[in-house]
């Protein structure tokens, strides 16, 4: 299954969980989750995909997908997840960072 169709089909079971940081930044900026919901399922393609080290995870490369659309009222969000393993829950999709579009993000 392609990527970005695990992704949506995470978000529509409601498989998702958001850092504190995502959190912050979406009172910063008004969005509500499913603003950010209705960007993914939106979505047409996964801008990039980041190797990132995790510090938490001693240094292992894990991958982000960033992902920018727009929610059903034309706000353009972009959203930096990953997809995880948790106990015996499948998968959810992480939210890292969730907030509106800017010319340099």
């Amino acid at each position: 299954m392609e990527t970005l169709d695990r992704i949506k089909r995470l978000v529509l079971c409601g498989s998702v969980r958001f850092t504190y940081k995502a959190r912050d930044e979406m009172r910063l900026e008004g969005i509500k989750a499913s603003d950010v919901y209705e960007a993914i399922v939106n979505a047409q393609r996964i801008f990039k995909v980041l190797n990132s080290r995790s510090r938490l995870r001693g240094g292992l490369r894990e991958k982000l997908y960033v992902i920018k659309s727009f929610s059903f009222e034309g706000t353009l969000i972009y959203t930096k997840g990953k997809i995880v393993t948790e106990g015996n829950r499948e998968y959810y999709y992480i939210f890292i960072s969730a907030k509106i579009n800017t010319i340099d993000s």
